[in-house]
């Protein structure tokens, strides 16, 4: 199953040594979305239409997912960071909007942390953050982390079963089932049964402990672009501009009623109009 989305293109973008999956349309501002796990670009599909009429919207599929390549290193943030900051430039977009979910907004943080001029708004939306002074209390308390971190394990009890796992994964983290359509279900299986995509996400984990080190650097340099922190009212929506606060000194957001963690799935018009309002916002 290829996932597309009316009035939307598809490109692999030769980047940083690799190729990247970048689907693109609308006009305007240009606009970036990073997805999460396991997820593909396919998260953003109902956000996208809504943000087109506004904005140039990209949304890639990170190294090790969908169908970008799936390289045997690089899956510490900073890299993936680069990766998604060399496509838009790539696209011929020099200064742009940043938005991430999940491990997506693992990526956007360094991102607008190495590349500050580029970078004009930055949303992170449902994510505890490496270098966050509750990561490793939240982060131990989540099941997945630990067991994604284990070498190959997870890859062979995976194999076969990729739409049991992300199936009853993402379940676990819906509020509003009605938003859990099989179909798209079956879109994040396929890609994930690709040669290789299942390691690839299982090594954004095993950086995380690297990430976290190199994030607690960044602390030292606070962000100043306008900041956005939005989750689910069920999950991480509480934490987020309280946590972003440690990052970055202009901050706003808070949290999305009746959602758990999957916000552009369950809430993608609450999500697509926080977003315009925020990156029109003078």
């Amino acid at each position: 199953m290829i996932a597309a989305l009316k009035g939307f293109a598809q490109q692999l973008v030769p980047v940083n040594g690799i190729r990247i999956n970048a689907v693109t349309g609308g006009s305007g501002p240009p606009i970036l979305l990073l997805h999460g796990w396991p997820e593909t670009w396919w998260e953003w599909r109902h956000v996208m239409p809504l943000l087109a009429g506004h904005f140039s919207v990209v949304a890639i599929d990170l190294r090790g997912a969908g169908f970008s390549d799936c390289p045997q290193g690089g899956y510490d943030k900073a890299t993936m960071a680069r990766d998604a900051h060399e496509v838009m430039v790539a696209l011929g977009h020099e200064r742009y909007a940043l938005c991430g979910h999940d491990i997506g907004g693992m990526v956007a943080v360094p991102q607008a942390v190495l590349y500050r001029e580029a970078v004009t708004h930055l949303a992170v939306l449902d994510v505890p953050l490496p270098g966050w002074t509750g990561w490793e209390a939240t982060t131990a308390r989540l099941w997945h982390f630990g067991f994604h971190n284990n070498r190959d394990l997870p890859e062979r009890l995976i194999h076969g079963r990729e739409y049991d796992y992300v199936s009853t994964f993402m379940a676990e983290r819906f509020y509003d089932h009605s938003s859990f359509d099989p179909a798209n279900i079956e879109v994040y299986a396929r890609a994930m049964a690709l040669p290789g995509r299942t390691r690839g996400g299982m090594e954004w984990y095993r950086a995380l402990a690297a990430d976290h080190a190199a994030a607690l650097a960044y602390k030292k340099q606070p962000l100043e672009m306008p900041v956005l922190g939005l989750g689910g009212d069920q999950r991480f929506g509480a934490q987020m501009v309280p946590m972003l606060k440690e990052f970055a000194t202009n901050v706003t957001g808070g949290s999305i009623a009746r959602c758990s963690h999957y916000v552009a799935d369950e809430r993608p018009d609450e999500v697509a109009a926080a977003l315009i309002a925020f990156v029109k916002a003078k």
